[in-house]
């Protein structure tokens, strides 16, 4: 069965609301939601197409776009590849030229439709921005907690909250702090056991490799309402996430690092090869910046995460 090529879109206003459209019945997939796109013509190239479907669906103009993420999923009766781009500029007003329903939707609430399995992960991406903040370790309390309210307020919207050398409730204590400076401005993901999951309702929780290792079989530890990450280091560890119904994972390292010298760098190549073969958002982790943001998307990665290169210079 050959794979269906369908060029798609996350298309995104000023006011960060993303557009959606409901297929038609009498379509595969009917009644469903959907990012608006379509199946590229023979030899098309995925701009060229996602240009055209636009305009023949929505009766706009593509005038700024980048790649997003790409999900290649198999249904009983269908194969498909979907080369998914973020375009957040575009000429004149979409409406449903096909008499499709259209919808604004807060990037929050794109859990409360009902979308063709295949769309899950482009839900994740976007929902998800292009830069992930990771804690530095060995800060004293009070000057982490500036720190994170710094980068907050400077715009991080997804922050883990890493200090592997605190003793458990040193950890708890700040992690209660930490989702108090997040609440409704970031998404705090924590690091930990599972059995700590039920005291920290509004966290999502980042796996450790080994955590993944010893919980991926039993599958998602939590509902869909709520983020799940890992680590991964190369191909065993993605598939044991794609099994394990993550919505996201960093992947490292990418190149050397202080925080891990020992480590061997995977290199952007390799990254790009397993970023390839995996269907859920990928941040590039070791050795990258902000600097890197572009050069990411165009591996087909959600973004960048870091330590030092995210952290402010001068917390308050």
């Amino acid at each position: 069965m050959k794979r269906v090529h369908v060029a798609a879109a996350v298309i995104r206003r000023a006011d960060g609301k993303v557009l959606i459209a409901r297929r038609n019945a009498a379509q595969h997939q009917g009644n469903l939601w959907e990012f608006p796109g379509g199946k590229l013509e023979e030899g098309e190239s995925p701009t060229a197409g996602l240009a055209r479907e636009l305009a023949e669906e929505l009766g706009i103009q593509v005038t700024s776009a980048r790649p997003l993420i790409k999900v290649a999923h198999d249904y009983p009766d269908k194969q498909v590849l979907l080369d998914v781009w973020e375009v957040d500029g575009f000429e004149g007003e979409p409406q449903g030229v096909e008499g499709q329903p259209l919808a604004w939707v807060a990037p929050k609430a794109l859990g409360n439709y009902d979308f063709p399995a295949a769309n899950a992960p482009i839900v994740s991406a976007a929902r998800l921005p292009a830069a992930y903040l990771i804690t530095p370790d060995g800060l004293p309390g009070p000057e982490l907690l500036g720190g994170l309210r710094t980068a907050i307020a400077q715009g991080a919207r997804l922050v883990q909250l890493r200090a592997p050398n605190l003793y458990d409730p040193q950890y708890r204590d700040l992690a209660v702090d930490a989702a108090g400076l997040c609440a409704a401005k970031a998404q705090l993901m924590l690091k930990g056991p599972l059995e700590w999951l039920g005291d920290f309702p509004s966290a999502g929780w980042h796996l450790t490799a080994e955590q993944l290792r010893k919980y991926a079989p039993n599958g998602r530890p939590f509902p869909a309402d709520r983020w799940l990450a890992a680590s991964c280091h190369g191909p065993e560890e993605l598939e044991l996430a794609e099994r394990m119904g993550v919505d996201f994972v960093t992947l490292s390292p990418v190149q050397p690092t202080q925080t891990h010298p020992d480590a061997v760098p995977l290199g952007w190549a390799q990254a790009e090869q397993l970023i390839a073969g995996f269907n859920k958002p990928v941040f590039l982790l070791g050795g990258v910046g902000p600097g890197d943001t572009q050069r990411a998307w165009e591996m087909g990665a959600q973004g960048v995460a870091g330590i030092r290169s995210f952290w402010p210079e001068k917390p308050a």
